[in-house]
C-alpha cells in the first residue's frame, strides 16, 4: 500500500501562484507515471500534467505555459507549480502514481482562485 498525500492548496487571488506538493510514502523514483489530476465543481475530474522517471513532463492544453511538473526523487515528492491561476482552475487536484502495477491516489487538496 501507498500512500501519497498532497499540500500546498489555499485561496489565492487571479494572477497568483501556488506550488503543490504529493509526497509518497515510498520511494517513486521508479515510478515511471506521476501525475495531477482535478475536479472542478460540478465537472470530472480531469488530467492536469504528468511526468515520467526520466522527468519527461506532459501538460494539458489548459495549464501548458502556466503550470511546472516537477519531481524529487530523494524526498519522494512530486510538485506543480501554478503561475498566473486564473478562477477556472479553482478544483480540487489530486495527485496520482503508478507503483509498481497500481496506481494510486491521493485524497486532494483544494485550490481556490478568487478576487
Amino acid at each position: 500500500q501507498v500512500q501519497l498525500v498532497e499540500s500546498g492548496g489555499g485561496l489565492v487571488q487571479p494572477g497568483g501562484s501556488l506550488r503543490l506538493s504529493c509526497a509518497a510514502s515510498r520511494s517513486i523514483a521508479n515510478s515511471n507515471y506521476m501525475g495531477w489530476y482535478r475536479r472542478a465543481p460540478g465537472k470530472e475530474r480531469e488530467w492536469v500534467a504528468t511526468i515520467t522517471y526520466e522527468s519527461a513532463p506532459n501538460y494539458a492544453d489548459s495549464v501548458k505555459g502556466r503550470f511546472t511538473i516537477s519531481r524529487d526523487n530523494a524526498k519522494n515528492t512530486v510538485y506543480l507549480q501554478m503561475n498566473n491561476l486564473k478562477p477556472e482552475d479553482t478544483a480540487v487536484y489530486y495527485c496520482r502514481a503508478l507503483m509498481g502495477s497500481i496506481y494510486y491516489w491521493g485524497q486532494g487538496t483544494l485550490v481556490t482562485v478568487s478576487s
